[in-house]
């Protein structure tokens, strides 16, 4: 677990939502600040989403964005849309807590199953789900752009 203590909390507000850009940007290095924060905020009020940080001495270290969601393949289940530890702050336990945090959202609010998906070349964010948190590898995800 964590080295150093810490808070786990929401952020619904416009500016705690760009307080956390520079942490997300490590993630979604696609997005600058203005579009990172018009999908946010057009998540937020279209489809539930949610961000939660982790602070350390009122810095935000490691971020999460998540939604509750409802699908025949899964029922009632929490899908991990971001998951991110600052660089500087990785292998320390911080993003383990924040999955955890999910987690517990999750099953205190009737979802529970906590579902992500994760990009191919994270071998490292692989072996995190896999065998720190026990996430089960149960399908491929598939896009295209239309």
């Amino acid at each position: 677990m964590p080295q150093q203590s810490f808070e786990i909390r929401e952020l619904d507000k416009e500016h705690e939502w760009l307080e956390a850009f520079s942490v997300m940007k490590q993630l979604r290095t696609h997005l600058d600040e203005k579009s990172y924060l018009e999908l946010v905020k057009a998540g937020a009020k279209k489809d539930n989403y949610r961000m939660a940080a982790l602070f350390i001495n009122k810095n935000i270290i490691a971020v999460a964005g998540f939604m509750p969601m409802i699908t025949l393949y899964n029922g009632r289940f929490t899908w991990v849309c971001d998951l991110i530890t600052d660089n500087n702050y990785r292998s320390k336990g911080y993003g383990e807590a924040l999955l955890e945090y999910i987690q517990n959202w999750s099953k205190n609010n009737g979802y529970n199953i906590v579902s992500l998906s994760s990009g191919l070349k994270r071998i490292d964010a692989h072996r995190f789900y896999e065998k720190k948190m026990k996430y089960n590898k149960v399908s491929y995800v598939f896009l295209k752009e239309v």
